[in-house]
């Protein structure tokens, strides 16, 4: 009897249970709205996935044909990679038949060399790129559409505006005379309306918009406060510029910074100087916009921050320029520009930096990679490599907020470049401090390729990390509306409090600033569970394009700081 009762009980048990967890995760698990950050899941946050691990290196390419002093990565999961036109020989030839016209050359007036590239780095494929104008230390960002909208540069290049499009084929388009001044070491930020702003420029103290293609600007608007942050040294090229989320513009130029309104041309505040040094071209700070948390249910200003790490002595471009090398800045500095009277929090970063990229990783965190530790931006004017990347918590305790992570045995030092990847590993290209190609100087001309693995991309957390059911997900959300994400993660008792889901506008990154970089938390609303390891998780899409400018993003799902890998959802 015993033995014929025991599998039925064995079987009623497990149908209990099974009833039991239906009605625990079937229902969606709800979520405060007002505070999504600080108030999910459970009553005890808990913490993030963490080992030891500092983060691997591997060389993915010998060569990128160009050195990269510019370097992208569009919706179609191709880098972008360019140089100076006048750099000298590159490693790329342009097909046969299709070389650029080039003054300079008095043997034929040709030049047969890409100084541009679009490199593949799923099919690890390079495809030379014909740019005409000189792009040297110029900018740009990504149109609505998903075009690199790319402005300035040197010599013909200097009021040029060229656009590259997204297809198999497409190469560049450019418009010389499309900008009413020089636009050298200038800096390039889209606005609301998914139009661009150009601000600066070697001994050019104003700002333009950019036109439509074929048409020019006649004229543009004076900026004294780019005049009155100029040095000796100059230390106020390349200036930073973020987007506040009241849709005016913070500028920083070499010690001071000021909030812009582009629309009415009015300088609306000026904010505490940051007294420290330099912190622009030569004297290069790194610089971002701190991931920005929505809420899907209130009006309250979203708060917005702004980092600065590095940078130099004020003379530290003079002296470098007589051999003498004084170590870069340590210091790292906040400021959150919507409050009413903000003041700058000052910290120590483990050690000094200059022309490093700062980097919005996808889950929140910041990375601080490339560099020096002494000199200045500039040809030849830096010695002691900074190897050693950085990763920075910006919501951790204050002098817990750093943790050093493994060294490169490559020297990246001026016109050195890096980008956030769709699988979220960082591609770390170029590092020319030569005034042209020169492969026998104390830090040759690089165009090795290579790929750092954060944290977060130990093989130990694998199953921690969540995949996004790309078919599942739109490819447009519209602002304000609410959206679903499908992601499969084998963490059975996840709950809402253990995500994120964040959005990532990829920047045009040169000289140290990562241009229109911007990483946004979204405001989850509630989690499900429809199926065995597959979850959904409902979503608001940014407010505005105030919030966040029209565009290509990188959608991510994040659990307890370990993403997944990235999928293009087009922000309308």
């Amino acid at each position: 009897m015993e033995a014929t009762t025991t599998p039925l009980l064995h079987v009623l048990v497990l149908v209990l249970v099974l009833f039991l967890f239906d009605s625990a995760v079937a229902q969606p698990f709800l979520f405060d709205p007002i505070n999504p950050l600080l108030n999910a899941g459970p009553a005890q946050k808990k913490p993030s996935y963490e080992t030891s691990f500092t983060g691997i290196w591997e060389l993915v390419r010998n060569s990128s044909g160009v050195s990269a002093m510019h370097l992208v990565i569009t919706k179609e999961n191709k880098a972008i990679l360019f140089d100076a036109t006048n750099s000298g020989t590159s490693l790329l030839p342009l097909p046969a038949g299709n070389c650029r016209p080039d003054p300079t050359n008095k043997t034929n007036g040709e030049d047969c060399w890409a100084h541009a590239a679009e490199y593949d780095f799923v099919a690890d494929q390079l495809r030379p790129l014909k740019v005409l104008t000189n792009t040297w230390c110029s900018s740009g960002g990504f149109a609505a559409d998903g075009t690199l909208v790319q402005s300035g540069g040197f010599h013909e290049g200097a009021t040029a505006v060229r656009y590259l499009k997204t297809c198999p084929t497409c190469d560049w388009i450019e418009y010389p005379t499309a900008l009413s001044v020089n636009r050298w070491y200038a800096t390039q930020q889209i606005l609301p309306d998914g139009s661009f702003i150009v601000v600066g420029g070697r001994r050019e103290f104003s700002y333009e918009f950019i036109p439509a293609p074929g048409q020019s600007n006649p004229s543009n608007y004076k900026l004294p406060f780019l005049i009155e942050t100029t040095d000796d040294e100059e230390n106020n090229l390349y200036p930073f510029l973020h987007l506040s989320t009241d849709g005016n513009l913070f500028i920083f130029a070499n010690n001071r910074s000021i909030l812009l309104d582009p629309r009415t041309h009015t300088i609306l505040r000026e904010f505490p100087p940051l007294k420290d040094g330099s912190h622009n071209y030569p004297a290069s700070a790194s610089s971002a916009l701190l991931p920005l948390r929505l809420r899907s249910s209130t009006t309250a200003p979203i708060p917005a921050e702004v980092i600065i790490c590095g940078g130099a002595s004020h003379k530290s471009a003079a002296l470098a320029a007589e051999k003498v090398f004084i170590p870069a800045l340590r210091r790292c500095s906040r400021l959150t520009i919507t409050k009413p009277n903000p003041r700058w929090h000052t910290e120590v970063m483990p050690t000094p930096r200059v022309m490093a990229d700062m980097l919005l990783l996808p889950n929140a965190d910041v990375l601080i990679i490339n560099g020096a530790s002494k000199g200045t931006s500039g040809w030849g004017w830096a010695e002691s490599p900074n190897l050693e990347p950085l990763l920075y918590r910006p919501s951790s305790r204050r002098n817990e907020r750093f943790k050093k992570l493994t060294p490169t045995t490559i020297p990246r030092m001026y016109h050195s470049t890096s980008a956030v990847l769709p699988d979220t590993s960082i591609l770390v290209a170029g590092s020319n401090p030569n005034n042209r190609y020169n492969y026998t100087a104390q830090y040759p001309t690089e165009f090795r390729l290579e790929k750092f693995y954060p944290p977060y991309l130990d093989p130990a957390l694998a199953v921690h990390r969540p995949r996004i059911v790309k078919e599942l997900v739109p490819s447009s959300v519209t602002y304000g509306t609410s959206f679903q994400v499908v992601f499969d993660v084998s963490d059975l008792g996840l709950e809402l409090g253990d995500l994120k889901v964040t959005m990532y506008a990829p920047p045009f990154t040169t000289h140290g600033f990562s241009m229109n970089q911007r990483l946004l938390i979204l405001s989850t609303v509630e989690l499900s569970l429809p199926g065995l390891g597959r979850w959904t998780v409902a979503v608001t899409a940014p407010p505005s394009g105030v919030v966040a400018p029209p565009g290509y993003y990188l959608l991510f799902v994040v659990n307890r700081a370990v993403p997944s890998e990235g999928v293009w959802v087009q922000l309308l």
